[in-house]
């Protein structure tokens, strides 16, 4: 078989032998920046990018970028300071609560021991009243116990007469007077 010739295109022939025409210019294909007479240019290009760049960060952005930090370095400086503070005055008002706390406690006590000396004292007092009063009522109470002791003991020897009367009566069938059983007795005691 023979080979066929191959067409290509009329509109890509051109640009194929376009580029070949400008590599054949340049000396071949390759990059640019690899080859000597370019490095000038682009060591100059280097220097000048990198000198604005410097400057840039050097005058701009570093100055910036530094007073942010130094802000936020201060601002956390100053809330540390500030709780530091509050933290403080939390612990003085902490230490004069307890304070007030333990004064209020020894006031209590001190109430509460004067109540109870107060509720003894009036106790004792009531205690003393009632207590004179039951001697009082005692004493009455002994001497109507001696009154009626004494009514009974006049009783007793009446009654002792009556009952000798009646058993002399009954005994003898004779009457006795009361005068005979006093006399009587009276003779028996001594």
């Amino acid at each position: 078989m023979a080979a066929e010739p191959t067409t290509q295109p009329a509109d890509t022939a051109p640009a194929h032998a376009g580029a070949s025409t400008e590599a054949a210019e340049h000396g071949g294909g390759g990059l640019p920046q690899f080859k000597f007479e370019y490095w000038g240019g682009q060591i100059v290009w280097l220097l000048l990018i990198f000198t604005v760049l410097y400057v840039l960060l050097a005058k701009v952005f570093t100055p910036r970028i530094r007073k942010i930090m130094d802000t936020r370095a201060e601002t956390i400086a100053s809330a540390v300071e500030q709780a530091k503070s509050v933290q403080a005055q939390a612990d003085a008002q902490a230490a004069d609560a307890k304070a007030e706390i333990d004064q209020a406690r020894a006031q209590a006590r001190a109430v509460a021991a004067e109540a109870k000396a107060k509720a003894n004292a009036e106790m004792a007092q009531r205690q003393a009243a009632e207590d004179e009063r039951l001697a009082g009522e005692l004493a009455k109470a002994e001497e109507r116990i001696r009154g009626l002791r004494d009514a009974a003991m006049s009783n007793v020897e009446g009654i002792a007469v009556e009952t000798a009367q009646a058993i002399v009566e009954h005994l003898t069938g004779d009457k006795v007077t009361a005068a005979q059983v006093k006399a009587a007795t009276a003779q028996g005691a001594a």
